[in-house]
């Protein structure tokens, strides 16, 4: 199982003084060295955080894959274009939302979605979609073409009780199942941290989580390498049991 770390919330801290430090790419190179398989960050149509300058440093510098989340926007299609990340994880955005709040309404979307993918395709990138562990998004994400879903974990993490986690847990490995089905490569994330990933981790048909501000919380206390090198001893320890 990979680990591909989103390095949003540096570009946060930078942008809170509107300076150029703490650097984001910086920070993705030291993901790296604590054993990130791949960095994540999320362009969003207002700039709040990562920018275009960051987008294209990574690219030149990464030695591993770039997932670049983004609206199915033609700013941002023509935006993955040019830079040509590895891969694009198309995602819903709305303005006021402090985080993405849930995966993409991939039914009233759905045709819209499937051009951006198509667009994608043609530059050679891979495409993942972001959805709720909906059997029903997830079939509707292969008709429309993608390469891969990322099952949103959110609503299993904020679970206030253990047992909507555990019924957001079925929930999640039925639509596991249903991406095995159709050969979906799978991925998962959104609110994971140090005290729950190991019951998503230790689900063997995901093949990445993709993990941001768990981390990044973590890092502030311990340091960027160590913060991700006890991510992945602990992905690490799940896939084991």
């Amino acid at each position: 199982m990979i680990l591909s770390v989103n390095v949003d919330h540096v570009a946060t801290l930078r942008q809170a003084r509107l300076g150029s430090d703490p650097d984001p790419a910086a920070a993705a190179i030291l993901a790296i060295l604590g054993g990130a398989d791949g960095i994540t960050i999320h362009l969003r149509e207002d700039r709040r955080h990562i920018n275009d300058r960051d987008l294209d440093l990574m690219r030149r510098l990464l030695t591993v894959p770039l997932n670049l989340e983004m609206a199915a926007t033609d700013e941002m299609i023509e935006k993955a274009v040019s830079t040509r990340p590895e891969m694009v994880t198309l995602v819903p955005e709305k303005r006021q939302e402090l985080t993405t709040e849930g995966g993409l309404d991939v039914m009233a979307n759905g045709q819209r979605l499937k051009d951006a993918v198509t667009q994608l395709h043609k530059a050679g990138i891979e495409v993942s979609l972001f959805v709720n562990p909906s059997p029903e998004d997830i079939e509707i994400s292969n008709i429309i073409g993608a390469d891969r879903v990322e099952i949103h974990t959110g609503t299993y993490a904020n679970a206030s009780t253990a047992l909507m986690a555990r019924q957001e847990l079925e929930n999640i490995t039925t639509a596991v199942q249903k991406a095995v089905e159709l050969g979906l490569t799978i991925n998962a994330g959104h609110g994971l941290h140090y005290h729950n990933v190991k019951a998503i981790a230790g689900i063997r048909s995901i093949s990445g989580l993709y993990i941001g501000h768990g981390i990044m919380s973590r890092a502030v206390l311990v340091g960027m390498e160590q913060a991700v090198r006890q991510m992945k001893n602990l992905i690490f320890e799940a896939r084991q049991t």
